[in-house]
């Protein structure tokens, strides 16, 4: 399997994992009663401050794979996956360094760390793109 592929796939698991960790989260909300399953806002509004990462953190993941996966398909369909091959475990070392992050802290300086990761992977994105369109 190409690298690119490893990682887009690292990045689709990490994502289940944030889903299923917010499900188990919401799920201890409604065994004990505080919540019925249809009453969850989508945000994490209503949850306590975990509650609230979790959710944010979750999101923040599905916001950007459709990026990395229409840069992927795009340089598999180019032929042109050493474009991507290169960067692409570090977008998810990235990602996934960017929700952990989220998931430990709200401070000042885990925001600034925070927003560094995702920067890291817009720009990765922002040379595949230019270097894929430099080859069409």
């Amino acid at each position: 399997m190409q690298t690119t592929a490893i990682a887009l796939t690292g990045f689709a698991l990490w994502y289940v994992l944030l889903s299923v960790g917010m499900g188990l989260y919401r799920g201890r909300y409604m065994l004990g009663g505080r919540k019925s399953a249809n009453s969850f806002a989508t945000d994490g509004s209503d949850l306590d401050a975990l509650g609230q990462r979790i959710t944010r953190a979750r999101d923040n993941c599905y916001e950007t794979l459709p990026l990395f996966a229409a840069l992927a398909l795009a340089a598999f369909m180019a032929g042109r996956l050493d474009i991507t091959d290169g960067l692409a475990m570090w977008v998810l070392y990235a990602r996934i360094g960017q929700s952990v992050v989220h998931l430990a802290s709200t401070s000042v300086p885990a925001v600034l760390v925070r927003a560094n990761l995702f920067f890291l992977q817009m720009i990765i994105y922002a040379i595949w793109a230019l270097r894929l369109l430099a080859v069409a």
